[in-house]
């Protein structure tokens, strides 16, 4: 072997020498270089030709020919260092076989598939496999696991879908105990708000709540904690729709519970002459709706027996299948200037909210010509519920919707809106949302597939005054990293969402929030064994 080293010390050449012998040659001027660095120099490319020679071996053990003291040098030093760069065969074979698709049906009464990690490395020290072998049990091994996964999360989905659509025992019990309480006890008969507070319910003066609701406890804890942080109760006129079914059980409990001074009216839906007089175009809609929707959907056990889709997507088919998307009491909201012809201004409450603050000075919001006051849900962090644009709600793969939206803009909230009917009463809003719900069922529920909120963001489109989000906190139902400080520190809070804070399925350090405005010593709620959990 050869080594040249330049007068300078920057340039040293290394090259193979011929036979066994090596000599070497320095050219250099003697009052450039002692002998003592020539030493050092002679012993640095010792130590390099040792370690030349233990790379050389160590690439002859791995199974590589033809491999020249450089060229494994260059190996190993990546990448295509002194000439060359060999790449493993390995990691090809395992891609080829992975990316192979296995069917279900392959893996069915199989008993040889690793069940964990373990196991598999297992199989692979006492078979002593190739990498072919390897690649197969590995396939084999994760796309059982993803099956499993899969059918898991779909199963997860469906008891969800079961628990938050079904009414709990202890609320059935309360509707009955109170209905039998309605018939044998004239106290909770009374007439709901009584004869000389009537005037106050067309009263402008007044500050005018609307709720929807079939469910009593969720009522109860809505018009409580309304009364309770109002700074002028006296003032709160709360109008309560139900339907009939839970007209005499709501009645019997707001009868048995007043919020005086606030005012409390009770009505059901049939006590509406103009609901009674004529076609209602969103009850028509209503039943279409609901025979479209069951065929379409072919039910829970079609939907979760699909083998080719997600199981965000199964998620949402069953969520679609949720009874309240299809409730008059969702849906009433778009008549609210016919149901309400002599009022100026309301504020609608959903019945999964909890009032925190004193909301009067709602009221004084101007909403500069609009006629929907709400919170704008596209500027939060998360991605679940405050990241919504209306391309989360409509499908802009129609031509329908794509022709006449943008899909970037910012979507708002149902929940807590504040309403301006006379604004209202000057537009074709309801006619609006009408015509959109029955264009989504002539195309068989291609437009949206979800509740009365694509609609409305249709109908209010250029209507609607974005408000402080203060006023409304939402996805309490829907994400348990919601903390409880931020929860506790707005001003309306919202369980919208699958967990709703009366089923069992709640968030555990959220449903305080809603759990203290119940008292648990109230004979009707002892008797049915409703507790704080």
């Amino acid at each position: 072997m050869l080594v040249q080293i330049s007068p300078s010390l920057r340039h040293v050449t290394v090259l193979p020498g011929k036979g066994l012998k090596e000599f070497i040659k320095v050219k250099v001027a003697s009052r450039r270089l002692s002998y003592r660095m020539l030493f050092y120099s002679l012993l640095f490319f010792t130590f390099l030709l040792r370690f030349v020679f233990v790379l050389t071996a160590v690439d002859g053990i791995d199974g590589e020919n033809k491999c020249s003291s450089i060229g494994c040098l260059g190996k190993k030093l990546r990448p295509k260092i002194l000439g060359r760069s060999l790449e493993s065969n390995v990691p090809e074979v395992i891609y080829g076989i992975l990316d192979q698709p296995l069917g279900k049906d392959e893996l069915e009464g199989r008993s040889d598939i690793p069940q964990t990690l373990e196991e598999f490395m297992a199989q692979m020290k006492e078979g002593g496999y190739d990498a072919k072998t390897f690649a197969l049990k590995l396939r084999e091994m994760v796309t059982l696991m993803e099956q499993r996964t899969r059918e898991a999360k779909i199963q997860e989905y469906l008891y969800r879908h079961v628990a938050s659509s079904s009414i709990p025992k202890q609320l059935h019990c309360l509707g009955l105990r109170l209905a039998n309480e309605h018939t044998n006890n004239a106290a909770a008969r009374l007439q709901l708000p009584s004869a000389e507070l009537v005037p106050a319910l067309v009263d402008n003066n007044y500050f005018h709540f609307v709720l929807a609701s079939d469910n009593v406890l969720a009522a109860s804890v809505v018009a409580k904690s309304l009364v309770r942080n109002s700074l002028r109760p006296q003032k709160v006129v709360l109008h309560i729709i139900t339907d009939r079914k839970t007209y005499y059980p709501m009645q019997a409990w707001f009868s048995l519970h007043p919020l005086s001074p606030a005012i409390i009216e009770v009505k059901a839906l049939h006590h509406f002459d103009w609901l009674t007089k004529g076609k209602v175009p969103v009850l028509e809609a209503m039943e279409k709706d609901q025979n479209v929707r069951s065929q379409f959907r072919g039910g829970s056990s079609a939907i979760v027996t699909n083998t080719t889709e997600k199981p965000n997507v199964i998620a949402a088919k069953l969520q679609a299948l949720s009874p309240k998307y299809n409730s008059v009491m969702n849906h009433i909201r778009i008549h609210l200037p016919e149901l309400f012809s002599s009022l100026s201004k309301v504020v609608f409450l959903d019945d999964d909210i909890v009032v925190q603050t004193d909301l009067s000075p709602l009221w004084d919001i101007d909403l500069n010509g609009k006629v929907n006051g709400a919170v704008e849900t596209c500027s939060g962090e998360d991605k679940f519920v405050m990241s919504k644009r209306l391309k989360s709600y409509l499908n802009f793969s129609h031509p329908l919707i794509s022709q006449k939206f943008d899909p970037n803009e910012c979507a708002w909230a149902y929940g807590m809106n504040i309403f301006d009917l006379d604004a209202w009463r000057k537009t074709n809003i309801s006619s609006t949302y009408h015509y959109w719900v029955e264009q989504n069922i002539k195309s068989d529920l291609s437009l949206w597939q979800l509740g009365t909120l694509p609609p409305g963001l249709i109908a209010f489109h250029g209507h609607v005054h974005t408000i402080d989000p203060f006023w409304h906190l939402l996805g309490l139902g829907y994400q348990e990293s919601t903390s409880f400080a931020n929860a506790e520190s707005a001003g309306v809070i919202h369980f919208n969402g699958r967990a709703k804070p009366w089923l069992d399925i709640a968030f555990p350090h959220l449903r305080p929030l809603w759990t203290k405005y119940i008292d648990f010593s109230d004979y009707f709620i002892k008797s049915c064994h409703i507790r704080a959990l």
